[in-house]
């Protein structure tokens, strides 16, 4: 049997790779395959790898159910850890690729940011955002799903809508 450790390093070592080619991810795929690697596999593999490496040495789990890539990344934003052009240019680098594997690449380093700031997020919905990059029409509604939760304001106040605690 192994390690919570062993097994986060095993998801980890996905990170750049193509599905299918690092034996130690195998046993954590559960999208059907016909023996081709579909855009499905391919996002498993790259939503796995990405949470391996953001739950790394972390204490409380870094998978918060609710909390899509816009609402953490707005909460990375509000951190004062980076300044917020920096955070605004990774984000625009991230949503402006045009194939999966691009936007997997600019997701990388911010998944490490949000770790440095022990921000979770939602992976089963990365997953999901992750699979309809492939294509124009629904990348666009993530996008647009992205900027709304990224952008939010609060009516109320004035003031950016603050994320729901995790």
């Amino acid at each position: 049997m192994r390690t919570p450790g062993e097994d986060l390093a095993a998801l980890r070592s996905g990170l750049g790779r193509t599905a299918f080619t690092v034996p130690e991810l195998w046993p954590f795929y559960t999208s059907t395959t016909d023996g081709r690697i579909t855009p499905e596999v391919e996002a498993e593999h790259a939503t796995l790898s990405l949470y391996g490496l953001h739950q790394q040495s972390q204490s409380r789990p870094m998978h918060k159910r609710g909390i899509t890539i816009g609402t953490a990344l707005r909460t990375l934003h509000r951190s004062e850890r980076y300044s917020e052009e920096a955070v605004d240019a990774r984000v625009a680098a991230a949503v402006h690729t045009t194939s999966a594997a691009a936007l997997v690449y600019r997701l990388r380093g911010l998944v490490t940011q949000l770790r440095s700031v022990e921000q979770p997020l939602d992976y089963d919905r990365l997953l999901q955002d992750i699979q309809r990059w492939a294509s124009p029409g629904t990348r666009q509604q993530v996008r647009r799903d992205w900027g709304l939760a990224y952008h939010s304001w609060s009516a109320r106040t004035g003031n950016p809508a603050a994320p729901k605690t995790p």
